[in-house]
């Protein structure tokens, strides 16, 4: 499928989605044994991180199995990962690359590079075939998918209607700009359509001012990580926090962080075990100490409360979500507090392929008199956000 990229997101959008659905389905069986023939599934997988072992993982449940791990980091060179031997990148380039197909495994919110340099790099070494693991992912979907925003293409033409939709609530054209990008992704595993360009925090003070009154609500606190993000921005100068963490792992990351702080700004933080969706009850809950432990999974049963219930004594002024999928439910649980205090809401929106439309739409569904923003804090398509801010705390337009 080839799409001209256009000035106009709206035009650029509607090529994209105008793709006829059989024409998708084809793509997604045949992308992988298209770009990697004669070759078949003989494949290197470069980069033995957290999505390379998850790949393995995944092959071996279909049967397969690559040859060996590529990696840059020379602490790994010639060691095994369960088995699977881990070469340099350039001394696998010499053994494989020819007669192998090389993926990237290497995706996440902390690379410093992006998919074309990894590409590149291998192809640089003598590679023949270099390929985003996607493709791979695409054939044998039961197996891999879906993994955050990489899911089937075709599941973005049948929600045409809805993603349209969403493109329109986006008050400023580097909203309506990446989120089409986004929506280029998902379809055509084009990374470089994402914007180079992200935000450190979760605090947009280019849309929106931050006062010394602001009750922050972290849904998804993990070690504390914006909440000092947002006192190295205020300080003392804010009303209190409260932040949500379940995971116990975590939770001990949490209290120490909230520990160092002095005690002026310690009084006001309010950490609270328990998870948020749209009803209160015991969740599974599978604790990891990461950024990525989530419910309705795992050995470890929590609390799950709704925002409505825990925050009647409050009036939030920024509500941050960053709860691994379980967003749009726990915004179920907060629709009296969001028509009652009228926060500030920053949403992450790239757990699931479908989160970068139906949370914008949702959104405007739960606030009145909003402006809607997207904005990126992480590349290749991680850790993204819709804002949702009241007409009276919006900074432009």
């Amino acid at each position: 499928m080839t799409v001209i990229k256009r000035d106009n997101p709206a035009a650029e959008l509607d090529a994209l989605l105008s793709e006829p659905l059989n024409a998708a389905f084809e793509r997604e069986r045949n992308a992988f044994d298209e770009a990697s023939a004669p070759l078949g599934e003989r494949v290197v997988l470069y980069g033995a991180g957290r999505f390379g072992r998850r790949t393995l993982d995944c092959m071996r449940g279909i049967g397969l199995e690559p040859l060996a791990f590529a990696d840059n980091n020379p602490d790994l060179d010639g060691k095994p990962l369960d088995g699977v031997p881990i070469y340099a990148a350039s001394r696998a380039a010499v053994l494989y690359g020819k007669d192998a197909t090389f993926l990237i495994t290497v995706w996440n919110s902390s690379a410093t590079d992006r998919m074309v340099h990894r590409i590149q790099q291998l192809k640089d070494l003598g590679c023949e075939r270099v390929l985003p693991v996607g493709l791979l992912c695409w054939k044998h979907p039961e197996a891999f998918l879906p993994y955050y925003p990489l899911d089937l293409p075709h599941k973005v033409l049948t929600a045409a209607n809805e993603v349209k939709a969403a493109l329109n609530l986006f008050a400023d054209e580097a909203s309506r700009s990446e989120f089409v990008a986004q929506v280029r992704f998902r379809l055509l595993l084009d990374y470089e359509a994402i914007s180079l360009t992200y935000a450190t925090d979760h605090f947009q003070q280019n849309l929106f001012d931050l006062g010394n009154e602001e009750v922050l609500i972290d849904c998804g606190a993990f070690d504390g990580d914006t909440i000092a993000a947002f006192v190295r921005l205020r300080g003392h100068l804010f009303s209190s926090i409260v932040a949500f963490e379940p995971d116990p792992l975590n939770w001990a990351k949490l209290e120490f962080r909230i520990s160092t702080f002095p005690d002026d700004i310690k009084r006001k933080i309010t950490p609270l075990p328990y998870a948020l969706g749209s009803s209160a009850c015991m969740v599974q809950f599978n604790s990891t100490g990461t950024d990525v432990a989530k419910i309705g999974q795992g050995s470890t049963s929590v609390k799950r409360l709704t925002l409505d219930q825990t925050l009647r004594d409050y009036t939030p002024t920024f509500i941050k979500f960053d709860i691994e999928g379980a967003e749009m439910d726990a915004l179920m649980g907060a629709r009296e507090v969001v028509a009652r205090s009228r926060p500030v809401l920053a949403v992450s929106c790239y757990h699931e392929q479908s989160h970068l439309w139906d949370i914008p739409l949702q959104l405007a569904s739960l606030c009145r008199d909003y402006h809607f923003f997207l904005r990126p804090q992480g590349v290749e398509g991680w850790d993204l956000l819709c804002y949702a801010i009241p007409v009276e705390r919006l900074k432009i337009l």
